[in-house]
């Protein structure tokens, strides 16, 4: 082959992989996106395995256990949840493998899960999972359970999606009472042993839905001429969020931030007075809180989804001052009757990731790095019934980085500064009743144009025209759900929920 030849198909290659990372990269465009899968059920999968230890093969019991939804919707991330790989090594396998002197030993496990849909099968690594350090037993067996945050799956179409365990990597760990530094063990390879099922769940993935009307508007009580500092937009003190709301438990001593944000507002994302005579401007002390906001996002380009602050993964929350300004017009003043309260936080995500099945079934695993500015939200109302018009917006600037990008298990590498040109406006609306104001929080949607990367691929080879022609681009929806502000201080709604995912809502 020509070196021209051999560049070609080399860039060929590339092409094919980096579309399907960006399946997976750019999906996290804002906070957020569309409904999730339904109600999860646990599940148990004893399975038999044949093991390579020392060149000899060995009968393995493995337990696979974890809570895989019912049913999905295409399009929307597909996430085991709790999955547990429990791996029994017999006697005659752990004798002679251990160094002397071994007094417990941990281990890593990577195991290939193969997906199914509609007649088609791609492989998605859980390569993340761990076990504790363990004592081999009185007979000379070895029990490790392995946990961990395994990677979602995107399908596309409706039909069921099947999953299986696949080939499992065992790398163990041993330590000894004396500490001192063993050698490092041989991996234990194993496949499942031949006729016997692998299966550990079936999902069935569903079209979207039809969404159930919204709820009578009745507005939200009329805002006073004069506002003090206790007043706040809406009816009422959100004591639990809004009713009938499903919502997770809050982790376990779970406290706001000492100290307040120290930003302030970004007045580009605050809404002008409607025309007449200009409304009073009225700084308040505040009330320092915190709350939780998870979401999903899609990229129109790839039809994909991905959790952006996964609630089952130790989500981060907003660190809010809110109703730190409100802005006043009676309705017997020209203009009419106008309200804005107007709020500020911030917030610090964890880096996303997820693996989706790009071009030819191809799964792409890949992490996202965010950095956001300080967010700004605004709620209120115009008018005055029956044509009282209410309005809720949070906006934000964002970047993306993209990192540790896997293509069926394998590294690719993007280089270490691979992100967006430049920061984009993200802008989010809520409607009311679903959305308040920022203590009772709720969700909230919007799109956003996601701008041309920069910095990725290694010297010698840019890697951005690929990224910003498979990402880049407007309309990009996202959707977030904020859960009720705790406010330390009064106790109102402390510890502060965990809210479901956009979609999963109860009634939805």
């Amino acid at each position: 082959m020509t070196a021209v030849a051999e560049r070609h198909a080399r860039r060929t290659r590339r092409i094919t992989v980096l579309t399907g990372v960006a399946l997976t990269a750019g999906l996290a465009a804002g906070l957020l996106a569309g409904p999730g899968p339904a109600q999860a059920r646990d599940g148990t999968s004893p399975l038999a395995y044949r093991c390579q230890v020392l060149g000899r093969a060995h009968e393995v019991a493995v337990r696979v256990t974890g809570a895989f939804p019912e049913t999905a919707v295409p399009g929307r991330p597909i996430t085991p949840g709790d999955p547990a790989v429990r791996v029994a090594l017999p006697p005659e396998a752990v004798a002679g493998l251990l160094p002397e002197g071994t007094a417990s030993v941990s281990a890593t496990l990577r195991m290939t899960t193969l997906v199914a849909h509609n007649g088609r099968t791609a492989e998605a690594s859980w390569d993340r999972l761990t076990a504790p350090a363990a004592t081999p037993g009185p007979e000379g067996g070895l029990a490790l359970e392995h946990t961990g945050p395994v990677p979602a799956v995107t399908v596309t179409g409706p039909g069921d999606v099947a999953f299986r365990a696949g080939d499992i990597r065992l790398e163990l760990h041993p330590e000894t009472a004396d500490g001192a530094e063993p050698l490092p063990l041989p991996p234990v390879e194993c496949t499942p042993a031949e006729d016997r099922d692998t299966l550990l769940a079936t999902v069935r993935a569903l079209h979207p839905p039809t969404r159930p009307p919204s709820p009578p508007d009745t507005g939200p009580a009329a805002p006073p001429s004069d506002t003090g500092p206790d007043t706040v937009p809406g009816p009422g003190a959100p004591s639990g969020g809004r009713e009938g709301a499903a919502r997770a438990e809050p982790p376990a001593a779970d406290t706001c931030p000492e100290a307040p944000p120290t930003g302030g507002f970004d007045e580009s994302f605050v809404p002008e007075p409607t025309p007449g005579e200009p409304p009073r401007v009225i700084d308040l002390p505040g009330r320092h809180g915190c709350a939780y906001v998870v979401g999903l996002a899609n990229v129109r380009k790839l039809g994909g989804a991905m959790i952006v602050n996964d609630p089952a993964r130790n989500p981060q929350k907003i660190n809010a001052m809110a109703v730190k300004r409100t802005v006043v017009r009676p309705g017997t003043r020209p203009g009419g009757n106008y309200f804005r309260a107007d709020s500020f936080g911030e917030i610090t995500l964890p880096d996303a990731e997820s693996t989706f099945l790009a071009f030819g079934f191809q799964p792409v695993s890949a992490r996202v790095e965010f950095t956001n500015g300080p967010l700004t939200i605004t709620t209120g109302t115009i008018g005055s019934p029956p044509d009282r018009v209410n309005f809720a917006m949070a906006g934000f600037y964002q970047s993306l980085r993209i990192h540790d990008v896997t293509v069926n298990g394998t590294p690719l590498d993007v280089g270490p500064v691979c992100r967006t040109a430049r920061p984009f406006r993200v802008v989010l609306h809520g409607e009311f009743p679903h959305y308040q104001n920022v203590l009772f929080g709720g969700p909230m949607r919007g799109t956003v144009t996601i701008p041309e990367f920069e910095g990725c691929g290694t010297p010698g080879e840019d890697l951005d025209p690929l990224f910003s022609a498979a990402l880049s681009g407007p309309g990009n929806l996202v959707a977030m759900n904020q859960g009720p502000l705790c406010v330390p201080v009064s106790q109102l709604s402390c510890p502060p929920d965990v809210p479901v995912l956009p979609g999963r809502e109860e009634g939805d």
